[in-house]
């Protein structure tokens, strides 16, 4: 016999063990928990519907229960006898596994009040909603029972602070090894800082205030006169950075007191959760330590000004270019993607700084998208190095983000999501194109996906508004794969589809 059959015969049952290796069980079992827990939280929008006596109870209700049984079937049957140790290939595995099984699942309550034409649409819609995007296929969000807006809103909440951090709150079983791994996968590449030296506890203090936030915005909200299903469903959307709206005219139905209210949530939504921890447990020192919050303020001040000044120079009133930028900066760099209705003179400025705004996204450890503030400033930070070692070869510098060096690795990981970013972007536009979008529509839909945004701000240099129910087929699910490449943040989405990834034991 050759040897290279032999080697071939020696290596394939070795591919087998390690394939074996590989626990299903367990990533079937999490992935029930978490339909199940899903299935319990169908009683806000089920209450919803009692409440406003939208006639939408009996499918809400099948719904849940149909969740409810894919949810024992995951944990009882397919997930029987798992274990508990979560190894790498697993925690990249059910990172995939649950942004993909949890919204499909999301789609029943669409289907079976068939609010939308088609399985695409409605797939499209749990997507964006889950993935806390906010584009929508809908032009009249207004006619959908009230019910059944809360859910939309309900699914944003959900995915906002991370389905894999819900795991790791109400898996107490799994090993911290294990529990680690997720927690690094939901916040892939970003260095958050944990709240308490026991994951689980740290990642239930991050829900607690995540929580009470909501809580808060939405009590203030009725306080100043609006309605109590768009203030719930306005709460749950913008505290997940999430964008769904109640009315095909954004939130022009607000008063000016219920727009601050949004405004100003809309900003804390792009901060860190840690440091939101901390200014709750009256730590009040930490906040102007940190640099990337201090970043995050000053990008916001200065877009806002820039904004004021383009708007004022082209003609519109001072009032409407102070409020108009305050609100659309806000809803940009949170990526929340509110909007309002459009100044009567619009600046091509604007749509410049609206795109760069969208790409860097919010602050690392929130609930917003896009590149994330923290990397921006690593990035920035190392490109000026490497220009000053130009003029000085010799001299050594390190990368620093308050006051701690930043590791190489770290470094190198950040160029590589970079261009990895960078590269879904333009595939996704060229994928646009081809389905009859211009190109500035296609990289704007395209930019606006993977950063989590959805269409509602991003106005392209002709000052038009993006329509997404008039793409085809698979212009819907190439902007779905970019909703989930941004919420999983690449890594995880590559990796399980890497050969690499299968050969390593």
């Amino acid at each position: 016999m050759k040897p290279e059959k032999l080697n071939i015969i020696i290596e394939r049952p070795a591919a087998l063990l390690r394939f074996r290796r590989f626990d299903f069980r367990l990533i079937a079992r999490i992935t029930g928990m978490l339909l199940i827990y899903l299935s319990v939280g169908m009683a806000l929008p089920l209450a919803a519907s009692l409440y406003s006596r939208d006639g939408a109870q009996f499918a809400l209700a099948l719904s849940a229960v149909m969740i409810l049984l894919l949810g024992l079937l995951f944990r009882n049957i397919l997930g029987r006898k798992a274990g508990y140790e979560l190894h790498e290939k697993e925690s990249f595995w059910i990172t995939v596994i649950i942004w993909l099984v949890v919204p499909i699942a999301g789609t029943l309550p669409y289907l079976f009040l068939g609010s939308f034409g088609s399985l695409t649409d409605a797939l499209f819609e749990s997507f964006s909603g889950f993935t806390t995007t906010g584009s929508s296929i809908l032009a009249h969000p207004e006619d959908l029972p009230p019910s059944l807006l809360v859910y939309r809103s309900f699914t944003q909440w959900v995915g906002g602070l991370g389905l894999l951090l819900f795991v790791v709150a109400i898996m107490r079983k799994l090993y911290a090894g294990g529990a680690g791994r997720l927690y690094d996968a939901e916040f892939s590449g970003t260095q958050q800082r944990k709240l308490h030296p026991r994951l689980a506890k740290s990642v239930s203090r991050m829900w607690r205030i995540y929580m009470l936030i909501t809580l808060a915005m939405a009590a203030l909200l009725l306080l100043t006169g609006t309605p109590l299903v768009d203030a719930v469903s306005l709460a749950c959307s913008t505290v997940s950075t999430g964008g769904f709206v109640t009315h095909a005219d954004g939130l022009s139905m607000l008063g000016t007191g219920s727009l601050t209210v949004v405004m100003v949530f809309m900003w804390l939504s792009g901060v860190n959760v840690a440091l939101l921890y901390r200014c709750f447990t009256l730590h009040w020192r930490h906040l102007w330590r940190d640099e990337e919050l201090r970043v995050y303020a000053m990008v916001f001040l200065l877009s806002v000004m820039i904004c004021m000044v383009a708007f004022f120079s082209v003609g519109n009133t001072l009032g409407e270019s102070v409020r108009y930028s305050l609100f659309h900066v806000s809803s940009t760099m949170s990526t929340c993607g509110f909007y309002l209705p459009r100044p009567p003179h619009w600046s091509f400025l604007v749509s410049t700084l609206t795109f760069v705004l969208i790409v860097i996204g919010a602050s690392a450890g929130s609930t917003g998208g896009g590149l994330k503030m923290r990397r921006v400033i690593v990035l920035v930070k190392f490109i000026g190095n490497y220009f000053t070692r130009m003029i000085h070869p010799h001299a050594v510098f390190r990368v620093k983000v308050n006051g701690e060096v930043v590791p190489h690795d770290y470094i190198q990981k950040i160029f590589a999501f970079l261009f990895l970013y960078i590269l879904f972007i333009v595939g996704g536009a060229f994928v646009l194109t081809l389905c009859g979008c211009t190109i500035p529509d296609a990289v704007c839909m395209a930019a606006a996906n993977i950063s989590n945004l959805g269409p509602s701000p991003l106005f392209n240099n002709l000052g038009g508004h993006l329509d997404y129910a008039l793409l085809p087929a698979v212009g819907k699910y190439t902007l779905m794969v970019l909703m989930l490449a941004g919420r999983v943040e690449i890594f995880a989405l590559l990796a399980v589809v890497s050969p690499a990834y299968w050969r390593r034991g």
